[in-house]
């Protein structure tokens, strides 16, 4: 049954990637053609300018490309085990108890995003393009506190797991708790996507960490809906390495982001989340300290946020911030997963 289980989740992995190989011209032809590129600021004097002023003009919404091929062999197999039993039924991952609300939250989520984008190219809306903050946190929190709702009327879930000490019932806190989760995951994805290949390899890192969890917990289906992801960002990866074909976006990034929160919560694992994410967490972190001191002291702690942008400031190269930040991301991840292992052990 494992064993059979372990071929499903490396073959959706092979699958999606090829699709997403597919896609992916398709993409950069529509997206150069109408010169859809990513807007810097018109200040060519900020330091964020001088640092990605270069990189204007470059395609972004490139986490379409993941999250259609998710919706592309997830319908697609679903559709083929309705008129053909055996292999394809084999194949099918999609159920109301574990791949609804993950599979939910990233549409909902995407399409947020892929208009905050759309939107950003053009030059509409707050502060030279995009939905404003705001309202952007607004509209995650609806969906996250969709997401609650299913989670507390659907599945009955107000329990939340906090590791070596037990299982603790939430009650009614459960619910700001699930808002919280998914807000902060999406919002911290999206302070990530800012160096080529940096968002990208440090998801595919917690992506791949919640995949194992999924296993060792017995949810398959949930864990070939990540195999599906984990193979769109393979492919993403390999064109949004230095110097990127084209940027994720907010389509990308918040999606993704938003199901970190989901699954975490899922597999009872959401206080390991900070170290299978470890790098969404310091970039976020770094931004509140901030904007914190600058609101409070006048005074910046970083050059510029986030972080991976200071370190850029100190003359860095990119590639070194990235890579560098990979290896925190794997590290973390790591000690990540030898606390959930000891604390099944000890369960």
């Amino acid at each position: 049954m494992l064993s059979a289980q372990i071929i499903k989740i490396l073959f959706l992995i092979v699958l999606s990637s090829v699709i997403a190989f597919i896609l992916t011209p398709i993409f950069t032809n529509f997206m150069y053609k109408r010169k859809w590129g990513k807007q810097i600021s018109d200040d060519k004097k900020t330091l964020f300018f001088q640092l990605h002023g270069h990189k204007e003009g470059t395609p972004t919404m490139g986490g379409v490309i993941i999250w259609v091929t998710v919706l592309i062999v997830t319908f697609g197999v679903a559709l083929l085990s309705h008129f053909f039993d055996g292999f394809f039924s084999s194949l099918n991952f999609l159920s109301r108890a574990q791949t609804y609300l993950p599979l939910g939250a990233l549409v909902g989520a995407a399409l947020v995003g892929l208009i905050d984008d759309i939107l950003g190219v053009l030059r509409i809306g707050a502060h030279g393009g995009g939905i404003h903050m705001k309202y952007k946190m607004f509209i995650y929190g609806a969906v996250a506190a969709i997401g609650a709702w299913w989670f507390v009327q659907k599945l009955g879930w107000t329990m939340v797991h906090i590791p070596f000490l037990g299982d603790f019932n939430f009650g009614i806190w459960f619910v700001p708790f699930f808002v919280f989760i998914l807000v902060a995951s999406a919002m911290s994805a999206n302070e990530t996507d800012g160096l080529d290949g940096l968002a990208s390899g440090v998801l595919l890192i917690a992506f791949s960490c919640f995949l194992i969890v999924c296993v060792i917990q017995g949810k398959y289906d949930l864990a070939a809906f990540l195999a599906v992801i984990i193979g769109g960002l393979l492919t993403f990866l390999w064109y949004n390495i230095n110097p990127a074909r084209f940027f994720m976006g907010d389509t990308g990034a918040m999606s993704l982001g938003i199901v970190l929160g989901v699954v975490s919560i899922l597999t009872n694992t959401v206080f390991l989340l900070p170290f299978f994410a470890f790098i969404l967490v310091l970039e976020s972190t770094s931004v509140i300290i901030q904007v914190f001191s600058r609101k409070v002291f006048k005074k910046r702690v970083f050059k510029i946020a986030p972080i991976h942008h200071h370190f850029e400031a100190l003359g860095w190269p990119e590639t070194k911030v990235t890579m560098r930040f990979w290896i925190l991301a794997a590290v973390a991840a790591g000690l990540g997963m030898i606390l959930f292992f000891l604390d099944n052990m000890t369960s």
